[in-house]
């Protein structure tokens, strides 16, 4: 089985810290250089790429608000002058806040939050890409979802919503992409634990962990692990498909 990404081009955004950090350095290790964007945490984005290079690996940081358009074609044209290359690989993984809700104190507001960072970007992010993907007829886009669409989590139904949203666009642009070799896959991770979660009570891990058929919770590793296989030439057949990694938390 062939995971090697040695010559290839990797795009991850949101990948400062957390899931996204592991993903980019899962991707490097497998040998593609990596661009890793940020917003506003620069310095960690630093950490990021200083971890790659000392591993032996190549990378260098890219800041965009993934939901402006000027600056998705900016990045995009700076990691393709980067690296020589355009992206061959681009992985969608910038969120933001998420707060959890009562259907009493939901707001249009609230759900168009979600949406800007599941939906549109998203949207601009591969509109970015594309052309130079058709022409090659080659391209893996792996957006990174969530578990919380299939399992209905009550009051975020902000969050819930826009990640099923992502879903449906991971869904149809793979029909559509199919034609040009190019690959359209999701990652829907459960719960786990990165800095986003230092705060939160053990209890409410044990519980959650409790519950996995796997009784036990992953690691960002395991997210990277998954998406280098579907950036692989071994899933070139593969395409339109959520993968869910959560020890089986859910099905299908």
């Amino acid at each position: 089985m062939n995971t090697s990404l040695s010559n290839r081009v990797a795009l991850v955004t949101g990948a400062s810290r957390g899931l996204g950090a592991a993903i980019a350095k899962s991707l490097a290790e497998a040998g593609a250089a990596v661009g890793v964007n940020y917003f506003g945490s620069g310095g960690m984005a630093e950490d990021v790429i200083k971890s790659i290079r000392a591993a032996g690996g190549k990378a260098a940081t890219f800041k965009a608000d993934v939901r402006d358009e000027g600056q998705v074609k900016g990045m995009v044209e700076s990691v393709e002058k980067q690296f020589g290359g355009p992206v061959d690989i681009l992985v969608i993984n910038a969120t933001g806040p998420q707060p959890m809700l009562k259907l009493e104190e939901l707001t249009w507001r609230a759900c168009l939050d979600q949406l800007e960072f599941f939906v549109k970007s998203p949207v601009l992010l591969v509109q970015a890409v594309l052309p130079q993907m058709k022409r090659r007829k080659y391209g893996r886009i792996i957006q990174i979802g969530s578990e919380v669409f299939a399992r209905g989590v009550p009051e975020f139904s902000n969050y819930v919503s826009a990640k099923g949203a992502q879903l449906g666009l991971s869904r149809s642009w793979a029909k559509e992409l199919a034609p040009f070799q190019i690959t359209v896959n999701t990652v829907s991770p459960g719960w786990i634990p990165t800095e986003r979660h230092v705060t939160d009570p053990q209890s409410a891990k044990d519980a959650y962990a409790a519950e996995v058929p796997m009784r036990r919770m992953g690691i960002p590793n395991d997210v990277g692990a998954a998406v280098v296989f579907l950036a692989s030439d071994a899933a070139n057949f593969i395409t339109g498909q959520n993968i869910a990694v959560n020890g089986g938390n859910t099905l299908g």
